[in-house]
């Protein structure tokens, strides 16, 4: 399900953009919210994965991409532009408290799935982490589902979080080692 929000829809600055978002939540539908918008701004961000999106996406991605990015969400997956995604990590990750040893949670991953489980959270599509490993598509798909598996995660989004929490990826680490 697409929500618009326009200026005209717009009650109140507190309720928008996540006011439509937490309706349709609310109501009991299994329908999953897209959140498609020109605003690349923090607040509306928050304010709609708080009230319970599924994905925010800025009205500048191409038609094709939109369509896959529905059917991604449609999987019951998370999907957020790669601005925001990068931002949101950002955010997130300089909050955390240095932990006070290693962190055993990625233990389950073989090395390549760690490696796979990087490139995710430094919000890589499948068709860049491909590309970046020399792998096909398909074989980073099996990674990313065989990582969501082991380590108990819902989606890619999680996915990226836990790669954070646990110091696999820093906020402003160098995104590119080769």
């Amino acid at each position: 399900m697409a929500v618009a929000c326009t200026r005209g829809e717009r009650r109140g600055k507190a309720q928008w953009p996540g006011h439509a978002v937490r309706r349709i939540v609310a109501s009991g539908s299994t329908a999953r919210v897209v959140m498609l918008t020109t605003f690349d701004l923090d607040e509306p961000v928050f304010a709609t994965l708080r009230a319970g999106a599924s994905g925010f996406l800025l009205k500048d991605i191409r038609p094709a991409d939109l369509a896959d990015a529905v059917r991604v969400v449609a999987r019951g997956e998370a999907l957020l532009a790669s601005t925001v995604t990068r931002r949101l990590l950002d955010r997130f990750a300089a909050g955390l408290p240095a932990g006070p040893g290693p962190d055993r949670r990625l233990d389950p991953l073989t090395p390549r799935e760690a490696e796979v489980l990087t490139l995710v959270a430094r919000a890589l599509t499948n068709a860049e982490i491909a590309e970046r490993l020399f792998l096909t598509q398909a074989t980073v798909k099996t990674h990313i589902s065989a990582i969501l598996t082991k380590l108990g995660l819902r989606d890619r989004v999680q996915a990226a979080v836990l790669a954070y929490e646990t110091g696999l990826v820093r906020p402003g680490a160098i995104s590119d080692p080769a």
